[in-house]
């Protein structure tokens, strides 16, 4: 149903925009979901630390799994394809004066890529997150791990401008817009496997950026905002009604810890239904707007975590209070900050956070708004 909805709602053929994009960063660092762990951009209008009064009581994780390989039978079968092309077009290849971005191509390109498994480097992502959250938390402590099975999917985007120029510097190779999208995704799995990618180098900024915003377009209309019936927004009510349970619960016998394991999929849905990456007007094939804020390459990247905690203070707040920390950066409750501490420290009380999350806590799993989200009613 979900993917249905996507390909309804998605004219492919009309994005032929070009994404906004600071000058000053790396376009390597905005490859949407696929883009290599890194720190989210810091919110210079938050504190990034806490009142020393303060006392972190109760931590809930939510981490995404660390770079892997591509997923599914598309992105694959790209890869495999633009790696069939360039072979039977090598001899071709050797009589065209190629630029030196694609020189490489006088020797052959193969992928070593393992589909769905975790590369060398997620395998550190993972471990080095875990040192360090071990480090930050080393007396909280939990009997209970949660992990998600959730597929993943894809899509794809209008191509047949880069798809043109790429064959003007290649003739005879004769490259498909489906070719050419596997050598976006060679980059990123590249990146992902090995650090580095001579197909990067081929494309330009603004197509990286494109290439980009069409991710955060697919996500967004599969699991965000734009998911059809709201069914990204009332999954994520699962666990925003099990965050506000979980925080609430102040009795000794409650767990100072809790741990889940999950997707981007599993983290998009729960910030689509808290409102805190929503866009005025909404991200559309239209082009993207200026500053948006619903942007993977912050917000999911690979080894994405998402970490809850609820603290008290002793003189700086009154009450539980709740922070989000998204990628190693404070990520501002706008949603439910009441007071002029909650502005300064990105926080808002547990009370204030509950009564902003109604749209969650109005809902049941089950229940009829969960059943028309899911086209079952």
């Amino acid at each position: 149903m979900l993917i249905q909805g996507l390909l309804n709602w998605l004219p492919l053929a009309s994005l032929t925009f070009n994404s906004y994009r600071h000058e000053d960063e790396d376009p390597l660092k905005r490859l949407a979901n696929l883009t290599p762990y890194h720190a989210a951009p810091a919110s210079h209008k938050v504190k990034a630390e806490l009142p020393g009064d303060c006392t972190v009581n109760r931590v809930m994780l939510l981490h995404r799994h660390g770079s892997r390989g591509p997923t599914g039978t598309g992105q694959t079968n790209m890869i495999n394809s633009l790696v069939q092309k360039l072979r039977d077009g090598h001899d071709a290849i050797q009589h065209v004066d190629l630029p030196e971005n694609l020189r490489f191509l006088e020797k052959g390109y193969e992928s070593h890529l393992e589909p769905e498994k975790l590369t060398i480097i997620g395998r550190q992502q993972l471990f080095n997150h875990g040192v360090e959250f071990g480090l930050k938390y080393p007396n909280f402590d939990t009997d209970t791990l949660l992990s998600s099975n959730m597929t993943r999917e894809w899509s794809s985007i209008y191509l047949a401008s880069i798809t043109k120029r790429l064959n003007e510097l290649l003739p005879g190779v004769d490259l498909t817009d489906d070719d050419t999208h596997g050598a976006l995704y060679a980059c990123a799995y590249d990146l992902a496997a090995r650090d580095e990618s001579p197909w990067c180098d081929v494309f330009n900024a603004d197509e990286l950026a494109d290439f980009e915003y069409e991710k955060d377009l697919s996500l967004d209309a599969s699991y965000g905002y734009l998911a059809p019936n709201d069914a990204g927004r009332v999954m994520g009510s699962v666990f925003v009604n099990k965050l506000i349970e979980r925080f609430s619960d102040t009795s000794e016998e409650a767990p100072s810890l809790y741990l889940e394991f999950g997707h981007d999929t599993t983290i998009i849905p729960a910030m689509a239904a808290m409102d805190l990456n929503r866009d005025d007007p909404p991200v559309s094939s239209q082009g993207p707007p200026r500053h948006r804020k619903f942007r993977t390459s912050y917000q999911t990247p690979f080894a994405a975590n998402m970490i809850w905690e609820s603290f008290t203070c002793e003189k700086s707040f009154d009450g539980p209070q709740i922070r989000l920390v998204l990628n190693d950066e404070t990520y501002p409750l706008r949603t439910c900050a009441e007071t002029k501490e909650d502005r300064r420290y990105g926080t808002c009380s547990l009370d204030a956070f509950t009564r902003a999350n109604q749209f969650s806590t109005n809902i049941k799993f089950g229940d009829d708004t969960w059943q028309a989200a899911c086209g079952t009613q």
